[in-house]
């Protein structure tokens, strides 16, 4: 089953209303002084995750009842209850939570809806940045800045010297400088949360490599935009990222990439094991 474009516009359009409330409460809570709270998988949370989680969660479930929500926040649902789902919506309220705290601005609120363990529609919103991207499957991608009127966007041919997307404070371990060094010379862009992704899908970057722990929620909005924008993300054995496929949300090692005729995993097949 896929979306028509009266659907998809439906709820691309619903998804970026919720997506911008959320954002719009982030940011009040931006301005003050932030609690935050260390999960047990070390990861920070703060009360801006909490309400943005709460707006989209109560938002997406009057807006379709019956496809279940995940969020971030909601982790704890167990496999035996999610694999029953075929279609339902995966958040993530705040991508980019220590962008947040450390207020740069390049956090997001992410919002996608899977079916078939594959993302058709995602939403991504920079609240601080008055940015938002979004695309459905079958009918492209867009960016959005500000009130102007959304623009197509498309991976790019990828130059001799490509461009990196990299994180704002990146780590480069073994395997990261390993892929950076198979590159040879390149230039390099540093953001935070989703937006690497979205550098990508804009052709403002051609290659973006994660080595470490990512959630679902993390990539799976990026992946409709990226793959509507003709790229991908894939693992390193380059097959797609798929969802809700097992009992861990986390995400393999990807890459995201814009330019398919290079083999980009080609510079990870012999990494670093350390």
């Amino acid at each position: 089953m896929s979306l028509d474009a009266e659907t998809a516009d439906t709820l691309i359009q619903h998804a970026l209303r919720l997506a911008r409330q959320a954002g719009s409460r982030i940011v009040e809570v931006y301005g003050t002084e932030v609690d935050v709270t260390i999960k047990a998988d070390q990861t920070p949370v703060t009360t801006a995750d909490i309400a943005a989680h709460d707006i989209i969660v109560k938002g997406l479930s009057a807006l379709s009842p019956q496809y279940p929500v995940l969020s971030e926040e909601s982790e704890d649902i167990p496999f035996k209850e999610r694999n029953d789902w075929n279609r339902y919506w995966l958040v993530d309220p705040l991508d980019g939570t220590r962008e947040f705290i450390r207020r740069n601005g390049e956090f997001t609120v992410n919002i996608a809806l899977i079916e078939d363990n594959k993302p058709i529609l995602g939403v991504i919103t920079a609240p601080v940045l008055n940015i938002a991207y979004y695309a459905a499957s079958g009918f492209g991608a867009c960016k959005q800045e500000g009130d102007q009127t959304p623009v197509p966007i498309h991976v790019r041919t990828a130059p001799e010297q490509v461009t990196v997307a990299r994180s704002r404070c990146p780590t480069t371990g073994p395997r990261m400088q390993y892929f950076l060094d198979k590159l040879g010379q390149h230039d390099e862009i540093s953001m935070g949360s989703a937006l690497k992704s979205c550098l990508v899908a804009e052709g403002a970057a051609d290659v973006y490599a994660r080595f470490g722990p990512t959630g679902e929620w993390d990539t799976a909005a990026a992946q409709c935009i990226v793959e509507e924008a003709g790229g991908h993300i894939t693992d390193l054995t380059r097959e797609d990222l798929r969802y809700n496929t097992r009992e861990s949300l986390i995400n393999p090692n990807f890459v995201v990439f814009g330019d398919d005729r290079i083999d980009w995993t080609e510079h990870l097949h012999s990494e670093p094991q350390s």
